[in-house]
């Protein structure tokens, strides 16, 4: 599929955010623009066993990409690769490294780090970094 080259802040929920950074990778809502399906909510699965939730709506109407390049080279394994999710308009646990699977479904099933205690969205500006906030 063609790729895009992009630039996009990031925001961790650990408190630093790293702006301008450069990527490249396929956006997923052209991964998805056939797709004629019901559901609301996505998960991604990891090959480490992760997993994460999101609005399908925020999967495919909101720049995301399947990335696979990293300031000009492909993003090592340490560090996600060969592919990796990118939701910068979340929290960077939302960004799922090592990207295995895509699944959707009609309700939301929130991932590990969600279960563990993070918020289920995730939105940086409105500091929704642990559940209970």
């Amino acid at each position: 599929m063609p790729h895009e080259k992009f630039c996009v802040d990031l925001h961790s929920e650990l408190g630093w955010s790293r702006l301008a950074t450069h990527w490249e990778g396929v956006p997923v809502g052209m991964l998805f623009a056939d797709l004629d399906a019901r559901a609301e909510f996505a998960r991604i699965d990891t090959y480490s066993d992760d997993t994460t939730n999101l609005p399908l709506d925020d999967l495919l109407e909101m720049p995301t990409w399947i990335a696979d390049g990293y300031e000009g080279s492909p993003i090592p394994i340490a560090r996600g690769g060969p592919a990796r999710l990118l939701v910068p308009h979340l929290y960077l646990w939302k960004s799922a490294i090592g990207i295995r699977a895509i699944s959707l479904s009609d309700h939301d099933q929130p991932g590990t780090r969600e279960r563990a205690g993070l918020h289920n969205y995730g939105d940086p500006w409105l500091h929704q970094r642990f559940r209970d906030h």
